[in-house]
């Protein structure tokens, strides 16, 4: 049953309003009409699975970019759902081969795909290829990095049988797709590696990652309960330290409002990267980042993956 819990309002100060892309119904459209044709799920499951709305995030994270590569983020949005619902039915072994197709289909997206693979590989190869098309090769390559990540981390949460709060963080933190879905934040910006790498760069998105993480737990924490799902933040709390649930939820919005405020500090100082357009370059890529933030908080609410359709009003309860 349920637990009863108060949700803290995370993003009270926030300076991210909510924002959609105007391209949303018909990517939405285009994007499950893609989908549909690989028949991942069966039709109560796809019923369900659309219910979650992943076109709905893909155009509150990205508002900004055009009809082309919000389609792709509707896309890519789906694959790591499918990725997500799929592997929890599977044991490690059948995730690690799923993985394995991904990479390689990620890596010849122009290759045809086995015709007894798996039906991941032409997924991924179908998005793939589409998506190359509106982004750079520096992104692309840094993508195909950080996805391979992913799907390693997904194979090793299936085996964390338990851990501390930092070990499952430092695993969480790639098992959740933000980082790859972060480098296509700037598929049509040209910021050099450098300033790419600098530390700064790399602790807004750090501290991106971490406060999606917690949300997310957050939220889900009554639906993976009823699972029977102990990959939470909040039952690791629970288990560890032998707090409370509402103790635990307490703790996770504290840290949550010091990664914000980190996160804040940084922004608020970012330094000059010696050009004027490489400057703006970043700041568009670092406000991206603040808005993701937002959007998923919006989309947990909005959609039916956490709340089913009583979001609009456990949201109100939060803020209120």
């Amino acid at each position: 049953m349920p637990t009863k819990i108060k949700l803290p309002d995370i993003l009270a100060n926030w300076p991210w309003s909510r924002a959609i892309n105007p391209n949303y119904a018909n990517c939405r459209i285009e994007s499950r009409a893609w989908s549909g044709k690989f028949r991942v799920f069966s039709p109560k499951a796809q019923h369900a699975f659309d219910l979650c709305n992943p076109s709905l995030l893909a155009s509150l994270a990205y508002p900004a970019v055009d009809h082309a590569r919000c389609r792709v983020i509707c896309d890519l949005l789906y694959v790591f759902g499918v990725f997500d619902d799929c592997s929890d039915a599977m044991d490690a072994n059948a995730v690690q081969e799923w993985a394995d197709i991904i990479m390689d289909a990620l890596r010849n997206p122009c290759s045809p795909r086995p015709i007894e693979e798996p039906v991941i590989g032409e997924i991924i190869r179908s998005f793939w290829s589409n998506a190359t098309m509106v982004v750079s090769a520096t992104v692309q390559n840094r993508f195909i990095a950080e996805f391979g990540l992913y799907t390693q981390a997904v194979d090793l949460l299936l085996t964390l049988a338990s851990g501390n709060v930092e070990g499952y963080m430092d695993l969480r933190r790639n098992n959740l797709g933000a980082k790859p879905a972060f480098e296509l934040l700037a598929m049509d910006l040209d910021i050099p590696q450098v300033v790419y790498d600098n530390n700064a760069l790399a602790t807004l998105r750090q501290c991106a990652v971490d406060m999606i993480c917690l949300a997310n737990d957050l939220y889900s924490f009554n639906v993976e309960q009823a699972k029977g799902d102990d990959h939470n933040i909040i039952t690791l709390m629970i288990i560890q330290e032998g707090m409370t649930v509402q103790g635990a939820v307490d703790r996770v919005s504290t840290i949550h409002d010091r990664l914000a405020a980190q996160f804040l500090a940084v922004f608020h100082s970012l330094p000059s990267f010696g050009s004027p357009a490489v400057d703006n370059m970043v700041r568009r890529y670092v406000d991206g980042l603040g808005n993701w933030v937002r959007a998923n908080e919006c989309w947990s609410f909005e959609s039916w993956r956490y709340f089913a359709d009583d979001g609009p009003r456990v949201q109100k309860g939060a803020r209120g």
